[in-house]
């Protein structure tokens, strides 16, 4: 509601604050007593011109022919306009004295007719220009608005393309290693379809929220996990560490999940001792969240796709711009994943 107010009334209020202040500044200003005729030929007829100028720029002339590029037709209307309105005010100025033609005889013989009629069109031309200039602004502030939503709507929808661009990625990988069970182990395969089955209702309904619980995504993130454990050696050390969410955290869907399928992706060994360590503190506005593993050159080489990780950086720099910190690296055969995220919007 209070965006239609100020979207409906303030800008005519605008207008009628000023033009009220322009036709009772002589009221205001003098503290005697007024002289009417003296407040209607040297300050209401030449406002009453301004006004009337300016407003048939504004709702007509500009909008017809200025920003139509007929700019000669903008110049006659205009220079037509100025010339209507200096008769009208010298004939008009004529019936509030009494013995106005010896005022105007002396006046003109005082300054000249020239520099009469400079001192009256002065103020006409500015109006002009002043409207055009205001016209020109709201165009802008327009154009900036459609820019703004096409902007937005771009961004939604390159969001969403890699949210959903995840989800096939994700089951992907999942069916691998359900498929690599069927045959060894068909009792954990019907466990891991079952995880599966409740991991897809928060991948088709929640995670298409532009924010979720942080205690729904490190619930996700805790059955997929123990996914992924059906089928690991027994030589892998696996550490987890999530706190008790005691506050209501929203974040973006789906950001925890590429540090830890990419571990259990590259982080094993068949033949040789491999860990995953997975860490996730919040301290005041920040989350922190750590994993460590075991890297196999040899096998990242040769297998490795780095779907999940790109993913997570694009949307990282379209949903947290300026709000996060990631890093990624690799030292004495130990890869490390990071990121800090600032979830306070």
């Amino acid at each position: 509601m209070q965006r239609i107010l100020n979207k409906n009334y303030i800008t005519p209020l605008i207008h009628i604050a000023l033009w009220g202040l322009v036709f009772f500044w002589p009221f205001i200003m003098v503290q005697e007593k007024v002289n009417i005729n003296r407040v209607i030929v040297r300050n209401w007829l030449p406002s009453f011109s301004l006004l009337v100028i300016f407003y048939v720029n504004y709702w007509w002339l500009v909008d017809a022919f200025f920003f139509e590029k007929k700019k000669r037709w903008f110049l006659a209307c205009n220079v037509f306009l100025l010339l209507a309105f200096l008769v009208f005010l010298e004939q008009t100025i004529s019936l509030f004295h009494n013995d106005f033609p010896e005022k105007v005889a002396m006046f003109k013989k005082k300054r000249g007719i020239m520099i009469s009629s400079i001192q009256m069109l002065v103020p006409m031309i500015l109006t002009i220009g002043m409207c055009v200039g205001v016209k020109l602004s709201d165009q802008w502030k327009k154009k900036e608005l459609i820019l703004e939503k096409i902007k937005k709507s771009q961004l939604d929808s390159e969001i969403k393309y890699l949210r959903h661009q995840i989800q096939p990625h994700f089951l992907f990988n999942t069916l691998n290693n359900i498929y690599s069970l069927v045959d060894s182990a068909p009792g954990m395969a019907k466990t891991s379809i079952h995880s599966l089955s409740k991991m897809m209702r928060y991948l088709l309904h929640d995670s298409n929220d532009n924010r979720v619980s942080l205690t729904k995504e490190i619930e996700f993130l805790e059955r997929f996990i123990d996914l992924m454990k059906l089928r690991v050696a027994n030589h892998l050390t696996l550490e987890t560490n999530f706190p008790i969410i005691n506050q209501p955290i929203q974040i973006a869907p789906l950001l925890l999940l590429s540090f830890v399928e990419n571990a259990f992706k590259h982080g094993i060994n068949a033949t040789q001792p491999s860990f995953i360590k997975i860490n996730l503190t919040i301290e005041e506005n920040k989350i922190h969240y750590t994993v460590e593993n075991s890297s196999f050159p040899e096998k990242n080489s040769a297998t490795d796709s780095g779907v999940g990780l790109s993913n997570l950086r694009k949307r990282l720099s379209l949903l947290y711009t300026d709000k996060y910190e990631l890093f990624e690296g690799e030292k004495n055969n130990v890869y490390t994943a990071k990121l800090t995220i600032n979830f306070k919007e």
